[in-house]
């Protein structure tokens, strides 16, 4: 216990000596919420990967999935690797920072407030935003429960109020340098630990091969595939199509979070985005990749304790149950790595919910004539607000909260993920579209909830994502065009002139 707590003193010294210390770079609005718009690539690629993968990754969804689909729950990390983040930086980070800055937008709502020319698109946007990232982030602290259970024996409430107590602390005073450069400490904690965590569990199995052997031996008990032995260690597993469901949420999801999203507005420079794009793809192979490998040999671990007396399987415990019997300061270390797994996604969000209300919502339509001064404070107090609202959120049963995550993931990006992604590259989108894709992202996550049409909620969030993507360009065509004039100064932007040095480009 000694240990433990020595771990967790220091971790949580080193995130308020960073808040501190990070102060100076909170003084205006800009500095506040992007940093000046100046980060380098490996804070960039940390604060990116870190709010991508929180506890819901390691402990819920490694478990969750690593149960469903065996060794091949691991393609679900790759595609965050190539989808989530290496095509994301390639497809969005350039034209994102150019655009936004020529915009000078700060968020996603406002991005769609100037880019459409629309002050109902941007508040809609907000409100939508508002709506889906509070249970997200409440959801952060699910993953915490079990595990803090399993190594201090203290109460789920203690941990939430810990946990949210220092997250607002830096966020608060540093903003988004702040939780950038934490993000980064973070990170490096979660490389070292899912390494380690990995190790000691197939160590714990006699090793790689032997606990590849025993997997093989289980039946499965999807339907598609009952009883055959061997799928939790085959290729796709025994349900790829399902599989299928789950990379696209997970992976082509983060293209119409807010959250994400607003990583590309903060970066310095081309070679920032080079650099950043590269070491977030290892991250997140590395990070993502290694908690799905990791879940894949729950089944090694089956146990009553696992099951409600109805025979259904506590997919959150599944994880907690696999490290449970390994040593102190191996179970010390994997607490910070959750905690920093979650800190880093949770303050990512409650920054992105309080600028986005304060700016989109209250200095545009309520007090337009707000100061810089006046806006850091209100964006302060609205963090403060996020965070209580969270916890309350966080404190009901597990349950509610997982199914409202998966709901706030699919309506996020169904809703923002195509309209963004057309609006930097197609000057054709129509207002018609934006509003026909948010209706069509939002409608059909919460519609699925009640009338349940589609068996699985991943399923219902990755349909939205995919048929945005085709409301878009079919509403386009068919409505009005925007402004000539309007759209070209917009894209104005790509045209400008730079001058490279010669090693960049030989042409005259």
């Amino acid at each position: 216990m000694a240990i433990k707590i020595i771990f967790l003193v220091c971790f949580f010294a080193i995130m308020i000596v960073v808040g501190i210390l990070t102060r100076k770079y909170a003084t205006n609005v800009g500095d506040f919420v992007l940093g000046g718009r100046s980060v380098g690539p490996w804070l960039t690629a940390f604060a990116y990967g870190t709010s991508y993968f929180s506890a819901v990754v390691f402990v819920g969804y490694a478990g969750q999935f690593g149960w469903k689909y065996g060794i091949s729950a691991t393609w679900v990390g790759i595609g965050n690797a190539l989808i989530g983040s290496l095509l994301a930086w390639v497809i969005l980070g350039r034209r994102t920072r150019v655009m936004t800055n020529h915009l000078k937008s700060a968020t996603m709502p406002d991005f769609f407030g100037s880019r459409y020319n629309s002050s109902a698109l941007k508040i809609t946007a907000s409100v939508i935003s508002f709506i889906f990232l509070v249970p997200y982030t409440a959801s952060v602290y699910n993953g915490l429960s079990r595990l803090f259970g399993m190594a201090f024996n203290i109460p789920y409430w203690v941990c939430v109020l810990a946990m949210a107590a220092l997250t607002g602390v830096y966020v608060i005073v540093g903003g988004y340098m702040a939780t950038a450069i934490n993000d980064f400490i973070q990170g490096i904690i979660m490389l070292i630990g899912i390494v380690v965590v990995i190790s000691a569990v197939l160590n714990e199995q006699g090793g790689f091969i032997n606990a590849i052997m025993r997997l093989s031996e289980f039946e499965s008990d999807i339907p598609l595939t009952l009883g055959q032995k061997g799928a939790f260690t085959s290729f796709f597993g025994p349900d790829p199509m399902n599989l299928l469901g789950v990379v696209i949420l997970t992976s082509l999801g983060t293209w119409g979070l807010p959250q994400m999203v607003h990583k590309f507005y903060a970066i310095k420079n081309e070679r920032s985005i080079k650099i950043g794009t590269l070491i977030s793809t290892v991250f997140a192979f590395i990070i993502a990749g290694g908690c799905y490998f990791l879940g894949g040999f729950g089944r090694l671990y089956d146990n009553p304790s696992l099951y409600s007396e109805q025979g259904k399987v506590f997919y959150d415990a599944i994880v907690p149950y696999m490290l449970h019997s390994l040593s102190d300061v191996i179970i010390g270390f994997i607490v910070i790595l959750v905690l920093s797994a979650s800190m880093s996604t949770l303050s990512s969000l409650v920054l992105t919910s309080s600028s986005t209300l304060t700016l989109d919502f209250i200095k545009s339509f309520i007090y337009k004539n707000m100061s810089e001064k006046k806006q850091i404070k209100i964006m302060r107090l609205f963090l403060v607000f996020f965070i209580l609202l969270s916890v309350v959120l966080a404190l009901k049963p597990p349950a509610f909260i997982a199914q409202l995550m998966g709901i706030s993931w699919g309506a996020l990006a169904g809703a923002f993920l195509a309209p963004f992604l057309y609006g930097l590259y197609w000057k054709r989108v129509t207002k018609a579209a934006v509003w026909a894709c948010f209706a069509t992202g939002v409608g059909i996550t919460t519609t699925n909830l009640v009338f349940k049409y589609i068996s699985s909620p991943i399923n219902a969030g990755a349909l939205a994502m995919v048929a945005g993507l085709v409301v878009v360009p079919v509403v386009s065509l068919l409505t009005p065009r925007m402004s000539k004039e309007k759209v070209d100064s917009i894209f104005a932007c790509y045209e400008e002139t730079v001058t490279v040095r010669k090693k960049k480009s030989i042409q005259e």
